[in-house]
């Protein structure tokens, strides 16, 4: 792989954590089990974090030999008490963090994960379950009658409910940045001025890994790149601080919190996965009414950073296969605001807490998406216009003007586009339809921002011209294009509208993508087909933990409420989740807060600083600045950091310069090692594997969930149908969608989640599959009677089944096979008629081929010889000519084969 890059798998995906009295070892290793590192963590500390990494890298006879010899060495001799030996504490996946509140340090450990999706071979995984183990041992432990509280407060952060990591795969960057890392060109990486370079390289000397030096090659090839990440989305940041310089990188794994789902659409057979990933930010952090607006850094409450991405399943490269994405924000209004909830109301009144005439909090926020996004910055509000009281309009009213006083300072090309919406007050009429409004937003946004394709236009593009993909935005490089700029969505809370308003940008960007990538005509997309509903299932699932995390339920608000299909039994449900909701910010918010700062260490507890639960209120703890004189105080009218206007409207974070890349790492490492080798990692074919485990993702199929099950219908995801069409009901399956998610949520311990495949079979409306389109019961679900030529009824099909499998089998079938499944089975011998067709002139005659001869005299038994077929012997001489061909025996050719040659060059070069 000359002159090129590739992303390095972490060398530690298992551990195991082992114990004596003075020590723990913690003994990692890779998926493969070739490598091994020890970190020794000292435990006779009773407050200090003792760590030593000898970066040695160990195969596993010297593993095996390191720990017997320990194991020999702390034997408790004859007479003396406490525990002999090495014991195993436990065995994990990663490491969460270590942890300090009023005594020693913890360490948390990742001890269950689950596989959630698969970007480019790369899989990502969600935290199942985490343990929690205090280091010092009991002999110098000092106990403090305050560090169980803080224990249970930091444990109220379930770690199980939708936090994700990645070995290989870097989740807090976009799909945009991490490709666009590998594509920088190599002149940056090989470069002297660079002072990373030769720092990193001696390290990796010394850390074992082998440079690969064979003739022919150059010594200076990159084989693994480790961006550092973007902090920002990252939640066990601090957690790691202590150790990250103390330690080799393969021991750190950063988590993030949000929402992971993807989904796969077939299309006529060919795979296409969707995936979506969600990024809350771990800046101003916490719930609803607890965390509004903006802190004095600019970091704004409930901010999420959406991404979908779409891939052609069959090809699991990066650099083979095609990908492309598209990004999206949510995020509270950028001013100094918040709600009073001293009193018990489910609207309290929103105030200003602070005057802002240069726009300096929003000047701070709009600095941070130039540096990320590019431009154009699109901010999509959503809040109320006209209200009998006062309430939401008052952000509006703020907002405005602060953009305003930021674009006179901005280049005319690289404003900040503003459109103010009042999407409730339209929902109410019934002349408007808000999702045709949203898709014309939708269409206007996407044509401006572009998306991200890591491959060039097709060739049908140009021969077959569409007037919206012509004049598509972004910018067009060599090698596909890249999303600039991003549309920044919001409403008060950002969770129901703003959710319905990324879905339908969402939509409008798919199609493009999809468009993009081969897979339609026109970059145009309907509802009520299966590709949408797929995306649609996709979203509401992805709002729903969003809105869970930060309001404490559901959404209320569907994007079947706003295209009014929704059923009269979704009234009933909306207004439980409104008091689920209200119940949630009154009673249980401010425990919650309080986990999340205790967790995010935004609170480190001390003996000199009053307690958690005894401060009046924690904005000092997300507002630090207020209590300190800015030294240096940032310009009110060049707002923005050095430097980013002259890359724009490029992201400022992706450009190839020299101060980028001193935060990558260079890791020069042989080229067949297993840490670049991801289809070895993933597939491992060295090793007998299960099929459950190396293919766990239980994805929504489309064909299988949203196909009709009816025989003759085309099978194109895009051909749109009625919802009394598709292969399952919508009502009836969210519902006991809602239910799980609400158990995977809420429930700390509770079992991972059924698959999407259990859910399906569970739902409401499994048995109307039962019933003809009359409504009449189908003789298919019940037994048929045979009759005789006498016409007496026999016995039914269903005993015959079950007579005919237990005398050759030796078994009992339960019975006939269900209606749906004999349904799957036409559907899926429909779509194999056209695939599998095969035009016969005349008849075949098996006997003439093969004949079979019983050896055993008793009739019984099956066993037979067989002669061998006979064959002509034009067959015997090309198949003897191909074998001494392989064997490097060429045999001289005949008068036929020159002239065929001859013919060829002919054809092919004259």
């Amino acid at each position: 792989m000359p002159q090129s890059a590739a992303t390095s798998i972490s060398g530690i995906q298992k551990m195991v954590l082992y114990e004596t009295r003075a020590r723990y070892f913690l003994v990692g290793t890779n998926q493969a089990q070739t490598k091994h590192r020890v970190l020794k963590i000292d435990r006779t500390e009773p407050k200090d974090l003792v760590l030593i990494d000898d970066k040695h890298v160990y195969s596993q006879q010297e593993v095996r030999e390191l720990l017997g010899r320990l194991d020999l060495g702390n034997r408790t001799k004859i007479g003396q008490k406490g525990s002999s030996g090495l014991s195993r504490a436990v065995s994990a996946f990663g490491i969460v963090g270590f942890v300090r509140f009023l005594e020693g340090y913890y360490i948390v450990l990742i001890t269950k994960r689950r596989k959630m999706a698969d970007i480019g071979g790369h899989s990502i995984y969600k935290i199942e379950d985490t343990s929690m183990i205090y280091i010092p041992n009991d002999s110098v432990r000092v106990s403090h009658p305050d560090e169980a509280r803080y224990v249970r407060i930091f444990q109220n952060v379930d770690l199980s409910s939708n936090f994700y990591f990645s070995y290989s795969y870097d989740l807090s960057h976009s799909l945009q940045y991490n490709l666009t890392l590998l594509q920088r060109p190599y002149e940056l990486w090989t470069s002297p001025t660079l002072p990373a370079e030769e720092e990193v390289q001696t390290q990796s000397k010394n850390d074992g890994f082998d440079i690969f030096e064979d003739e022919g090659l150059p010594t200076q090839v990159v084989y693994g790149l480790q961006n550092e990440p973007y902090y920002k989305y990252v939640w066990n940041g601090k957690l790691l601080e202590h150790v990250k310089d103390i330690v080799h990188h393969d021991w750190l794994m950063y988590i993030i919190h949000g929402f992971c789902g993807q989904s796969k659409l077939l299309i006529y057979g060919r795979p296409v996965h969707i995936t979506l990933i969600a990024r809350r930010s771990s800046k101003f952090a916490g719930t609803r009414f607890l965390k509004r607006g903006a802190n004095c850094e600019g970091d704004v409450a409930n901010e999420v950073e959406t991404e979908q991405i779409v891939n052609d399943a069959a090809v699991m490269s990066f650099t083979a296969g095609s990908y492309s994405s598209y990004v999206q924000v949510r995020g509270s209004v950028p001013l100094y605001w918040s709600q009073d909830i001293s009193t018990m109301m489910p609207k309290p009144p929103i105030r200003l807490d602070q005057a802002d005439p240069y726009a300096h909090v929003a000047a701070l926020h709009f600095d941070q998406m130039l540096q990320r996004f590019g431009s154009p910055i699109i901010i999509l509000n959503l809040v109320k216009k006209r209200e009998k009281r006062r309430h939401e309009r008052i952000l509006s009213e703020e907002l405005y003007p602060a953009v305003i006083n930021l674009n006179q300072f901005l280049p005319p090309e690289n404003c900040i586009d503003y459109i103010a919406w009042d999407m409730a007050r339209y929902t109410k009429s019934k002349l408007c339809n808000v999702l045709d409004r949203l898709s014309m937003i939708a269409e206007n946004v996407v044509k401006r921002t572009g998306f991200y394709i890591n491959r060039s236009d097709f060739y049908c593009h140009t021969v077959r011209p569409d007037d919206r993909w012509g004049d598509l935005g972004g910018h067009i490089t060599a090698s596909g294009r890249v999303q600039t700029g991003v549309l920044r969505t919001n409403c008060v809370d950002c969770l129901d509208r703003t959710n319905t308003a990324q879905f339908m940008v969402g939509k409008c960007a798919l199609a493009y993508q999809l468009f993009a990538l081969g897979m339609i005509d026109k970059p145009r997309l309907q509802f009520d087909t299966d590709c949408v509903r797929l995306f649609e299932e996709l979203y509401e699932d992805h709002g729903d933990t969003l809105s869970l995390q930060y309001g404490g339920s559901q959404l209320v608000h569907r994007v079947k409420t706003y295209r009014k299909i929704a059923p009269w039994t979704q009234h009933s449900k909306d207004i439980m989740q409104t008091l689920s909701r209200y119940y949630s910010n009154a009673f249980s918010d401010a425990d919650r807060q309080d986990a999340i700062n205790l967790f995010l260490q935004v609170y480190q507890p001390s003996e000199s600083k009053p307690h958690l639960w005894e401060l009046p209120t924690d904005f000092y703890l997300h507002h630090k600045n207020t209590m300190a004189l800015p030294q240096d105080r940032r310009s009110y009218t060049l707002w923005w950091t050095a430097g980013i206007l002259s890359y724009l409207p490029v992201p400022y974070d992706e450009v190839p310069c020299e101060d980028n890349m001193k935060k990558v790492k260079v890791k020069r490492v042989n080229r067949f090692e297993e840490s670049i080798d991801i289809y070895t990692e993933f597939f491992r074919p060295y090793e007998l594997t299960s099929f459950d485990d190396t293919f766990c993702i239980a994805m929504t199929n489309s064909a299988r969930e949203f196909m009709p099950k009816t025989v003759g219908v085309d099978p194109s995801p895009f051909t749109v149908r009625k919802p009394e069409e598709t292969g399952k009901s919508v009502l009836g399956n969210k519902s006991s969608k809602e239910e799980t998610l609400l158990q995977r949520k809420t429930a700390a311990s509770a079992p991972p989640p059924p698959s999407e495949e259990a859910i399906s079979s569970t739902s409401e409306d499994d048995s109307e599959d039962d019933r003809d389109d009359d409504g009449s019961v189908s003789q298919r679900s019940t037994p048929i009677k045979l009759l005789t030529e006498s016409g007496e009824s026999t016995r039914t099909q269903e005993e015959m089944l079950q007579q005919s499998a237990k005398e050759p089998y030796g078994l009992n079938l339960s019975g006939f096979p269900a209606e749906k499944d004999l349904l799957i089975y036409e559907r899926f011998a429909h779509l194999g008629e056209s695939q599998h067709r095969v035009e016969r002139t005349e008849h075949i005659n098996s006997a003439n081929i093969i004949s079979l001869e019983p050896v055993s005299c008793f009739p019984e038994d099956s066993i037979y010889s067989v002669s061998p077929p006979q064959v002509v012997r034009d067959s015997r001489d090309e198949f003897e000519s191909h074998v001494m061909t392989g064997e490097g025996q060429v045999r001289v050719l005949c008068r036929e084969d020159m002239m065929m040659y001859r013919e060829y060059v002919k054809n092919r070069y004259m």
